[in-house]
């Protein structure tokens, strides 16, 4: 029998047996080795996080099962699939389950030097990329990230690749701001601060920010962040924010003429064209590779790792207070 994590209603999960699935054409039998905890969008839809009749409320069905930071190894091939092989390692966006079938093009191979552990976390870096991607930096834009959760830090290194300085995180985490400090961030504030633009302002000359990416999730807290931006710059809306954001349109984007950008993951294009390639397929290989050279790293954010069995303790966990947490692992190994 499968094993599996299902939501099985308001703050209550559950360790289930199911049926294994088949492989069928087109796909791959995926035994899983590892899967990452998602503590923004899992833990909004499983504590109900959200307001009545939002988007959120309307996908959130219980029971579900929930997941989509997948990595395993590939045990079956189906008919007709040439790019993978039984042995390989692969991610993919599946659920928390032992076993999982899904088409061979919905799985990435995972290169030599990235971990199962770090390839898990694959999807959250493709989040990150895109907003990136849509925000159009320039070489030697400031950048400030707002909220360095994982896919915060996944936007922080990808930004400074891109040429940004400085790149300036902000977080009300302690541990969260040490995991950017150590991913090189060139300046990391504490969101509770009082002086947060005064800092911008000397780290930037007195330009202050060219473009902002959100990635707290917190809906009121976006016009303190737009604060930062200088005349004509920008804001990249890469987390889901839950509930409604209230500013003066005028004060705010029409008199201070800013671009507010939405980055949903869904927001790739569709298909690679010679002038936008960047597709979720090239930025999950592109990504994978940077991680396999070491220029985007993640593995120093894992703080816990649980036994797939032990799928209910941690999210009581990160329920009880996630801001403890950097990545947390599922192993299904055992």
């Amino acid at each position: 029998m499968n094993r599996q994590v299902v939501f099985t209603d308001v703050r209550q999960v559950a360790f289930e047996n199911a049926e294994t699935p088949q492989v069928g054409p087109g796909q791959i039998l995926v035994r899983t080795t590892r899967t990452a905890i998602s503590t923004g969008t899992e833990l909004t839809m499983l504590m109900a996080d959200f307001p009545e009749g939002s988007k959120w409320d309307q996908i959130t069905n219980f029971p579900f099962t929930p997941g989509y930071c997948h990595a395993g190894v590939v045990e079956e091939v189906g008919e007709g699939v040439e790019d993978f092989a039984p042995g390989d390692r692969v991610c993919s966006g599946a659920k928390h389950a032992a076993w999982v079938s899904l088409p061979a093009d919905a799985a990435f191979a995972i290169p030599d030097g990235v971990s199962d552990e770090e390839a898990a976390l694959w999807m959250l870096g493709r989040i990150a990329f895109n907003g990136v991607r849509r925000g159009r930096l320039e070489m030697g834009e400031c950048v400030v990230v707002y909220g360095l959760g994982l896919i915060g830090l996944f936007a922080a290194q990808l930004a400074r690749l891109d040429g940004a300085r400085p790149v300036i995180g902000v977080d009300l985490s302690p541990l969260r701001r040490r995991f950017a400090e150590e991913a090189g961030v060139d300046l990391v504030l504490d969101g509770e601060a009082d002086d947060i633009p005064a800092a911008v302002e000397e780290a930037t000359k007195g330009r202050m920010a060219d473009c902002i990416f959100e990635l707290t999730g917190v809906a009121s807290l976006i016009p303190r962040e737009m604060d930062l931006l200088h005349r004509q710059g920008r804001i990249v809306i890469v987390s889901s924010p839950r509930g409604k954001t209230e500013f003066d349109f005028h004060d705010y984007v029409n008199s201070p003429s800013h671009t507010i950008i939405g980055a949903h993951n869904a927001s790739h294009p569709q298909h690679e064209t010679w002038y936008n390639q960047w597709t979720a397929a090239r930025n999950t290989e592109l990504l994978l590779d940077l991680m396999a050279a070491g220029e985007v790293q993640m593995g120093h954010t894992i703080t816990h790792r649980f036994a797939a069995h032990d799928a209910p303790e941690a999210y009581e966990m990160l329920m009880d207070d996630r801001g403890q947490a950097g990545a947390v692992i599922l192993d299904w190994t055992d």
